[in-house]
């Protein structure tokens, strides 16, 4: 490769350069034309996050002990159609409205101590339909 085919890495003056520029002359057909009603319309909560289904179906909401040497914790269990992120976020959410400790492991959410009405609430407000099961 000659010296005359590099590309400078210096910064110079094309730093401005705008790459959608030369699209305008093309031709190109038009994109789909934006939903004047969903364009800054509000969403729920913070902004970042859709609202909330109507029913996003049933989790159970229960207390174990098993395997933890006597300590009490809260299982959410059964959630169909959400990802770690969401789930994440639902536990981050319980953990402060419960003032306590807890984790998402094996797709489930763990809340430290008996938390199930709280747990609930947070769960209900989210959309989905929390049944209690187990002690």
């Amino acid at each position: 490769m000659s010296a005359g085919n590099k590309i400078s890495t210096d910064g110079g003056g094309r730093l401005g350069h705008n790459p959608f520029a030369t699209l305008g002359g093309l031709r190109l057909p038009p994109g789909p034309a934006a939903n004047p009603a969903s364009v800054g319309a509000p969403t729920a909560g913070t902004g970042n996050e859709p609202a909330a289904a109507k029913n996003r179906g049933r989790v159970d909401v229960l207390r174990s002990t098993a395997g933890r040497g006597g300590k009490t914790v809260t299982v959410v269990t059964g959630f169909t159609g959400i990802g770690l992120p969401e789930k994440e976020r639902l536990a981050k959410q319980m953990r402060a409205a419960c003032g306590c400790g807890g984790t998402v492991k094996d797709g489930q959410i763990e809340i430290q101590g008996d938390q199930r009405e709280t747990v609930a609430r947070i769960l209900r407000e989210a959309g989905f339909r929390p049944v209690m099961a187990g002690g």
